[in-house]
């Protein structure tokens, strides 16, 4: 089969200009402000990212209470490193270098990190791979074979579970280290058996359907319109203007010195 099938249907559109944007223009300005801010080490560049970052999550659809749920993890790790950075810096006491060290270190971990979070939160996976596939040629073999497996992640929960059930429904128990380090080593193995043999039957699936590499019919075309040019361009210009003001500052010092 080839070309796009009669029945082919485009991919979901948002109600925004971003959420309708093709992924890969949704994470272009991502990837360029955290180029950016990996290549700094100034409070200033991390915290015009963050404060670009919340200026346009109304684009996005996501609201501040959402984002939290969702980067709560984030926010947990950058506060540790607060206080680590802080606690570990090599001055007698807790001084405001101490504190700036340790904020600054915080402050670069979000900036890096949270833009990219924002806008794989927009994104579905299953657009995100169209749209490598159609638009990078990222070979299909991989691309969709990376989301199956994806998806069949939380089978091994399921499949740890079932064991663990089985385990205590014929009455076995572990007794001892030794006892319960062999018990642990026959579950990992058990699960390591169930996933193989699940992966070989997905591949013989997948390469029946035709990802196997050859060409086929697309059944979710994936478009690139002068909207999602004027993303990447825009991420790119704004990037570009935060490294600017923080050179006008005076504060930007790169990572290499």
């Amino acid at each position: 089969m080839t070309g796009n099938t009669s029945l082919a249907q485009p991919r979901d559109l948002g109600t925004t200009s971003y959420t309708r944007a093709n992924p890969l223009a949704r994470l272009a300005p991502a990837f360029a402000l955290a180029l950016v801010n990996a290549a700094t080490l100034d409070l200033v560049t991390h915290t015009l990212t963050l404060l670009v970052t919340v200026l346009v999550l109304p684009l996005t659809g996501l609201t501040l209470p959402r984002l939290t749920r969702v980067a709560w993890p984030l926010f947990v790790a950058a506060a540790t490193l607060l206080v680590v950075n802080t606690l570990a810096y090599p001055s007698p006491g807790i001084q405001d270098a101490d504190l700036r060290a340790g904020a600054l270190t915080a402050v670069r971990l979000l900036a890096v990190t949270l833009p990219g979070l924002v806008a794989f939160t927009t994104i579905d996976a299953v657009d995100l791979v169209d749209s490598l596939v159609q638009q990078l040629r990222l070979s299909p073999r991989f691309g969709y074979g990376a989301l199956a497996a994806m998806r069949l992640m939380p089978l091994l929960a399921d499949d740890w579970s079932t064991q663990t059930m089985a385990a205590r429904a014929r009455g076995v128990s572990a007794r001892g280290p030794v006892r319960r380090l062999r018990m642990l080593a026959q579950r990992v193995l058990g699960l390591l058996v169930t996933a193989v043999r699940r992966a070989t039957r997905l591949a013989v699936a997948l390469d029946g359907r035709g990802f196997d590499g050859s060409r086929r019919a697309t059944a979710r075309p994936s478009s690139w319109t002068a909207a999602d040019t004027a993303w990447c361009v825009g991420g790119l210009l704004a990037a570009l203007a935060v490294a600017g003001v923080a050179i006008a500052a005076g504060t930007w010092q790169s990572v290499t010195g």
